[in-house]
């Protein structure tokens, strides 16, 4: 039987949140499964209907963000709530896209905080408004200070330092951690993080997340010039797929790690072609966000009382496969 991933969190609400969560739906068990995996749903709340916004700052082609809306779309079919998405990885492009959500006069937003001061005054004028806003997945210590309910995702400093110390106990001495978007402070805090609590060095790496051939390049570049590293660790789900590309034509032996899953993340923990993966649940992330606001919007709750709401970290390993494959694959890990 597959052990269970390790959690490195101070406090873990999630078990619990989920658990109230699923008391919220109107269908359990294999009926409820099978929504899950095909995205649709049965019988739903009788409350008005809401429309809710996400706004994210997902870069085209990161499956991570499909799963996010997943989740966010499971619950929105559940709660009666028309779902609407748009994303920009770019600052002042996303702010754009928050203001015109809030044009739409929208019931409730959810914004991701990976460049903050772009998206500051948005926020605050979706607040003046009178339009709860749920912050999900990074920039969660500027949540509370820029007018959120609350903020849904890992801190990303302690995942940080949970990789450090995995790095430390497989023996590794020289890692690089490659930062796929320059000026996303979530991304910034992961390396950091690690860079705390890893005894041996490691360096960084910024290359165009959105240009998978030339990131693939730029990771082999390194790894040809420097034959001492014997790490990489990479912060999203399909950089690990090039790193691996990368690993292969460079010659190297580093073991590749990574942030986040999806189903090739599985497919290459199982083949060993991945040492460890981080999980913070974004399933979860788009699904609690939902179900947040509509909790607020019909019964003035707060999920966390206000405090963030941790889905992770959790440290997978090829053993926990067995446990993941069926839902990686059906798009909700």
């Amino acid at each position: 039987m597959a052990g269970r991933p390790r959690i490195r969190t101070a406090a873990v609400l999630t078990a619990a949140i989920a658990l109230a969560v699923a008391g919220c739906s109107s269908s359990g068990g294999k009926k409820s499964e099978d929504a899950a995996a095909g995205g649709g749903s049965g019988k739903g709340v009788d409350t008005p209907r809401l429309k809710i916004a996400m706004v994210t700052h997902s870069g085209e082609g990161d499956t991570f963000w499909d799963i996010v809306q997943s989740g966010a779309k499971q619950a929105a079919a559940k709660d009666n709530v028309e779902f609407l998405y748009s994303a920009n990885k770019e600052g002042d492009e996303q702010a754009q896209l928050v203001r015109t959500a809030i044009n739409k006069k929208v019931d409730g937003l959810i914004v991701t905080l990976a460049k903050p001061d772009a998206l500051k005054d948005e926020i605050a004028k979706a607040v003046k408004a009178g339009i709860p806003v749920v912050t999900i997945n990074s920039g969660g210590q500027f949540s509370k200070r820029f007018g959120a309910l609350s903020h849904i995702g890992q801190d990303e400093a302690v995942a940080g330092e949970a990789v450090g110390e995995e790095l430390n106990e497989r023996g590794r001495k020289k890692a690089l951690c490659v930062i796929h978007e320059q000026g996303n402070v979530s991304l910034e805090d992961r390396c950091e993080g690690a860079k705390k609590t890893f005894k041996g060095s490691l360096q960084t790496l910024n290359v165009e997340g959105t240009n998978m051939p030339a990131t693939q390049s730029s990771i082999e570049a390194k790894l040809q010039s420097d034959k001492g590293i014997d790490a990489i660790v990479t912060l999203g789900a399909p950089f690990a797929a090039a790193s691996v590309k990368a690993k292969e034509q460079a010659g190297s032996k580093a073991e590749i790690d990574t942030f986040d899953l999806n189903a090739q993340v599985v497919k290459s923990l199982k083949a060993k072609e991945i040492g460890f993966a981080v999980d913070q649940q974004p399933y979860l992330q788009g699904y609690l966000a939902i179900d947040e606001l509509w909790l607020y919007k019909t019964n003035a709750n707060v999920l966390g009382g206000g405090k963030p709401v941790l889905t992770g970290p959790a440290v997978v390993t090829g053993k926990d496969v067995p446990r993941l494959e069926k839902y990686t694959a059906r798009g909700t890990r």
